[in-house]
């Protein structure tokens, strides 16, 4: 049975698309998470009364242990899942201090724009690998 669309719970995700080298950072849900074995750009939810970029700061902090220092704001689409309804905004991570430790159960990899077509991304996020370019 579809739930209506006035239930379906909605939230906003800042989600950072982290670049090192020209390769950018892709984690993969854990199993038995929501979505789980899907790849995606790290991020999360936002809290009340965060902007954007504090959200995308604080989740890159909590679930990878780096800090952003240089975030550029790039874009933001919308996506319907059968249980959520996600507006994703999308921003270029491309200064950090620290190393991107898995902090959540995660796999990390770094990925470059041509082999992350292959892999099994979010179908929010995958509309963007097409039109993904570097900003380093």
């Amino acid at each position: 049975m579809t739930m209506p669309l006035s239930d379906i719970p909605r939230v906003a995700v800042a989600a950072g698309i982290i670049w090192r080298s020209g390769l950018f950072l892709a984690a993969r849900r854990p199993l038995g998470k929501p979505r789980g074995g899907f790849w995606e750009f790290p991020g999360g939810k936002q809290e009340p009364g965060e902007s954007m970029q504090e959200t995308l700061v604080r989740e890159l902090r909590e679930e990878l242990g780096i800090d952003a220092t240089r975030i550029q704001p790039w874009m933001q689409t919308t996506h319907a899942y059968p249980d959520l309804f996600v507006t994703l905004h999308f921003m270029h991570v491309t200064a950090f201090v620290g190393t991107p430790v898995p902090h959540d159960g995660q796999t990390l990899r770094w990925v470059s724009i041509e082999d992350s077509r292959a892999m099994d991304f979010l179908p929010a996020d995958r509309a963007l690998l097409d039109i993904l370019v570097s900003p380093e």
